[in-house]
């Protein structure tokens, strides 16, 4: 961490960022701050500090606005010191400063993630690519190919050739003892899932197996079927099967970790299908629960379908949950602090400021621009003609200027829906900038380095 910090911050924020670094007292560095003029310092350009800031006063770290729309690069050529850029909240400084001191790295796990096209029979060859390679940006380590009953599959061999020469690695799971066959006989790489009494399949290929007892209570067949493969010196993988909950749940999870007492070493699969797609609840908590069980058990690898509708983010959960838990395991912690990626409904922290810190800024407006803010006491709208604070945009309605334009009262209504739904789940919200909902939604893109163009408020085709 840098020994001296020049903060650059606006009239507006300066008493803020006093508040929140002497709340930090002692700080391991020196703090330098510099107001540069303006009431935002989000919004100076590169230009205005370079004009604004006459040196960087002994410091060996600028830290700018998180919103800062500008090339720190330029700025760091200038100053000949490093400059980034901080959180976008003032109050996100404390967790900041802990992420520079322990830097998070989220680029490692132990758990592959078997991703199962379910209705593959049903899907030509070019279809069951195009599903493979979305899998794959999901996060998918392998693609299972799941067999149908009763229904053929003749182009099961094309399919597995088509995905190797993709780069990828292939599952096969089947109740058919015949589309197994074939399955390992045109080398696939996994085959789900083999009991004691069809283990001989593996002699006619070199795909591994995946273990399960012969009824999901029967560990002793599961025993039996591991000890075939040992006298073989083949690798193996073992399902004690998860059930859905009523259904053997808990009895299950029991299962899992008998197994692991049983065999320490063994290579351990859990198929979660029967809890997410199973079960009417939102899909990340469940995957967070699960993954406990996965990261203390040391299971290596999971299969995930993403059949029902609620379930359409499972292996984009799961690849975040097999990285933040291993990351929190690693740090022997609970998994609190370790990427936001799960947390889709909610946000640990949702409201960085009060009404009454609200309403401090709001008496020191002076311009007709409308600000929206959320506290946990609702929605606050606020120019230099006042502060009008409620929990329904409807109510905030009357409080506007009357003579506003079209485009303008368009924007307000999109952000105050946006300011509405953050306060009623407890999101963070910031003005001009869509709301974050972890893994469930593609990150917003944004250039950080410059502004929106001026235009309409309506976009163009």
């Amino acid at each position: 961490m840098a020994r001296h910090i020049l903060f650059l911050t606006g009239s507006l924020a300066e008493d803020r960022l006093r508040q929140v670094l002497d709340s930090l007292a002692p700080l391991p560095f020196q703090a330098t701050i510099v107001n540069l003029g303006v009431k935002v310092a989000a919004l100076a350009t590169t230009d205005i500090i370079l004009r604004r800031l006459d040196s960087a006063r002994g410091a060996d770290l600028i830290l700018l606005p998180g919103r800062f729309r500008g090339d720190p690069g330029v700025l760091a050529g200038h100053f000949g010191i490093a400059v980034e850029r901080g959180p976008d909240e003032l109050e996100d400084l404390p967790q900041f400063f802990q992420r520079q001191a322990r830097p998070l790295d989220l680029s490692r796990h132990d758990t592959r993630i078997f991703a199962e096209i379910v209705d593959a029979p049903s899907r030509d060859t070019g279809a069951i690519l195009a599903k493979a390679a979305e899998l794959r940006r999901d996060g998918a380590d392998v693609i299972d190919l799941g067999c149908l009953p009763d229904t053929p599959f003749p182009h099961l061999e094309e399919a597995i050739g088509a995905l190797h020469g993709a780069g990828l690695t292939v599952s096969v799971d089947s109740l058919n003892v015949d589309e197994l066959r074939r399955a390992n006989r045109a080398g696939v790489d996994y085959l789900l899932s083999l009991t004691e009494e069809t283990i001989p399949l593996v002699d006619e290929g070199g795909a591994v197996p995946v273990l399960i007892p012969t009824t999901p209570h029967d560990l002793d067949s599961l025993g039996r079927a591991v000890d075939a493969m040992n006298g073989r010196g083949r690798r193996f993988l073992v399902d004690p099967i998860l059930e859905p909950i009523h259904h053997g749940f808990t009895e299950s999870l029991l299962r899992y970790h008998a197994v692991r007492e049983r065999w320490p070493d063994a290579e351990i699969l859990m198929g979660i299908g029967n809890v997410t797609e199973l079960t009417d609840a939102d899909t990340s908590g469940v995957t967070a629960v699960l993954m406990g069980v996965v990261s203390e058990l040391r299971i290596g690898h999971v299969l995930a379908v993403q059949v029902s509708p609620h379930c359409r983010c499972a292996i984009r959960e799961f690849d975040a949950a097999r990285r933040q838990f291993f990351a929190a395991r690693t740090a022997h912690s609970m998994p609190r602090g370790f990427g936001n990626g799960l947390l889709c409904l909610r946000d640990r922290r949702p409201f960085v400021r009060s009404a009454e810190q609200i309403a401090e800024t709001a008496a020191r407006i002076r311009d007709p621009n409308y600000r929206v803010e959320v506290s946990s006491e609702g929605i606050h709208l606020y120019n230099r003609d006042g502060l009008h604070s409620a929990t329904d945009p409807f109510d905030l309605f009357p409080g506007l200027d009357p003579g506003i334009d079209a485009g303008h009262a368009f924007y307000l209504g999109v952000e105050l829906a946006r300011a509405q739904i953050a306060w009623q789940l407890g999101k963070r919200y910031a003005q001009d900038s869509e709301l974050r909902w972890g893994v469930a939604t593609d990150e917003p893109q944004e250039d950080p380095s410059g502004f929106h163009a001026a235009g309409p408020t309506k976009r163009s085709d």
